[in-house]
């Protein structure tokens, strides 16, 4: 049985949740920038979208190869140091990376080793934070901080890309980085005199000599146990890896369908992000106010089914379409808080608080599995056919198939009909 300190009985659970929550923001902010500025510097000094379907491998990998363990370690140490050291070793690469290019010293294959360095501490920093929200916020309020999470997210890929696009064209990449640095240090601030709660387990004196000696692999395989034993979730696993092989790309290779197919520039690519960005606000309050369906997962698969439908608009814009294509990531902005809003808010309240490293690490390894696949065969194929629309095409009229044929499924429907009960046993 787990036992903690219940957050609804800590007065001052918002002064210090939202106080970590906006330093994690600006250091998110930071990264945005740096995303955009590796993206267009790759764009601009290769013009390859298999280049660019590397870069974006080099993000994803960590998810996969990393994630899982992220979320072992995760459950296992303290998640106030996993959140400062992961922010610091971004920090230092960064920086490192920023003097290479001072001294004109830096290559292609650096900006990659950075971005594979800068999502494996994204890793651990996300499942220690998303981990530690349960025990920070009381379980009635995990709903609402899921929608201000998604309008975060909605509010950084409006400033992020914004800036960047401004940035990009006033300073060299170094000083987009040092301005990452910065922000990495305004995250782990408030970390410095905060306490985050570690989740404890009440067990006998034999049960925690046993506990102790466990590896980190036993709880990897316990974790693996818990998903396992859990059909829905496994479910949203399945789907989540076809969604991503077939979307995940489209993103990658947007910075070429911009230049290449609508003959625009960076204040473009970065209106798009912006446009995306306003979508998710949106989403994130149309979500808040109306709540979703009262099953919560037919509310995730009915946005998934529309996204569908705005991935599909946005292929076949013509070259003349740009704001055909803006309204296509306008509505998937929208869409995407009420996919992901109430699926997470649906597990964090159903998983104890001492594995939700795992499940959350699991969850996202299982779901980016199939992405660099998706990438391994739409760079060369972009590369190959000169048509930046025929990927996005095909994937936007699949991901509303497969999310229509999602719908009869028992075990997800009966997930999300009571968020309080699950079907699975403790591992």
């Amino acid at each position: 049985m787990t036992e903690h300190n219940e957050p609804t009985e800590n007065l001052h659970w918002k002064k210090r949740f939202f106080t970590i929550w906006i330093g994690q923001a600006f250091s998110m902010v930071g990264s945005s920038l740096v995303g955009f500025a590796f993206v267009w510097f790759l764009t601009e000094k290769t013009g390859s979208a298999t280049v660019l379907a590397v870069g974006s491998m080099m993000s994803m990998l960590p998810s996969i190869i990393i994630g899982p363990l992220a979320g072992a370690f995760v459950d296992r140490w303290s998640r106030k140091a996993v959140l400062i050291i992961s922010d610091s070793i971004t920090a230092l690469f960064t920086f490192l990376l920023a003097f290479l290019f001072m001294t004109d010293s830096a290559q292609v294959w650096h900006i990659f080793v950075v971005m594979f360095i800068r999502s494996s501490s994204g890793q651990f920093q996300w499942a220690a934070m998303i981990a530690s929200t349960s025990l920070m916020v009381p379980k009635d309020q995990l709903s609402r901080v899921a929608g201000a999470n998604q309008t975060l997210n909605g509010l950084i890929n409006i400033i992020g890309p914004t800036l960047g696009a401004f940035f990009v064209a006033l300073m060299p990449l170094q000083g987009i980085l040092f301005i990452d640095v910065f922000t990495a240090v305004l995250a782990v601030g408030p970390l410095l005199f905060f306490k985050i709660p570690q989740p404890t387990l009440k067990l006998s004196e034999a049960e925690a000599q046993e506990k102790a000696k466990t590896s980190v692999w036993q709880d990897l395989a316990e974790g693996w146990r818990y998903v396992k034993g859990w059909p829905a979730l496994m479910a949203i696993i399945f789907l989540a890896m076809i969604v991503n092989f077939l979307v995940n790309p489209i993103f990658s290779l947007m910075p070429l369908m911009v230049t290449d197919h609508f003959n625009k520039g960076a204040y473009e690519l970065g209106l798009i992000d912006s446009v995306f960005g306003i979508g998710a606000i949106v989403g994130g309050l149309i979500l808040s106010a109306w709540g979703g369906f009262k099953n919560m997962m037919l509310t995730s698969l009915s946005a998934l089914a529309i996204s569908g439908g705005a991935i599909l608009l946005i292929g076949l814009a013509p070259s003349n379409g740009y704001i055909m294509a803006l309204i296509g990531i306008a509505i998937f902005g929208i869409m995407n808080p009420i996919i992901n809003g109430p699926l997470f808010a649906t597990i964090q309240a159903k998983v104890s608080p001492e594995l939700q490293g795992r499940v959350f690490s699991l969850l996202s390894a299982g779901a980016a599995l199939t992405s660099p696949l998706g990438l391994a065969i739409a760079g060369p194929l972009t590369d190959a056919t000169h048509n930046t629309q025929i990927w996005t095409i095909i994937a936007g009229a699949l991901t509303a198939l497969v999310s229509l044929l999602t719908f009869p499924n028992q075990s997800i429907r009966k997930m999300g009909e009571d968020p309080e009960k699950t079907d699975v046993q403790p591992a």
